[in-house]
């Protein structure tokens, strides 16, 4: 058997544990976006009983589409990080 072979397979037999930390350290904007949706989701949960007259659905569309929006924001932030690291780090010829 090739080595190639077995690299490609080592990757699938990585737990969710030790894929969420490379995730991690490969981006730091990821453990922001989880951070940030568990704090919304969190934020929403504690604000359901004190919501008003405002009907229990729309509520919880709005804390979804924060939270939601809240994980876009930082992946894109992220990565326009990484794009402008990666064109300010590159040596121009």
């Amino acid at each position: 058997m090739s080595t190639d072979t077995d690299v490609s397979l080592s990757s699938y037999d990585e737990d969710q544990g030790s894929k969420l930390i490379r995730k991690a350290k490969e981006a730091l904007f990821v453990p922001v976006g989880i951070a940030g949706f568990a704090a919304l989701v969190t934020y929403g949960l504690h604000t359901l009983k004190s919501r008003g007259n405002t009907q229990m659905s729309l509520h919880l569309i709005h804390m979804c589409v924060a939270a939601q929006g809240f994980v876009v924001g930082a992946t894109t932030v992220g990565k326009g990080c990484s794009v402008c690291q990666e064109f300010w780090a590159k040596p121009k010829p």
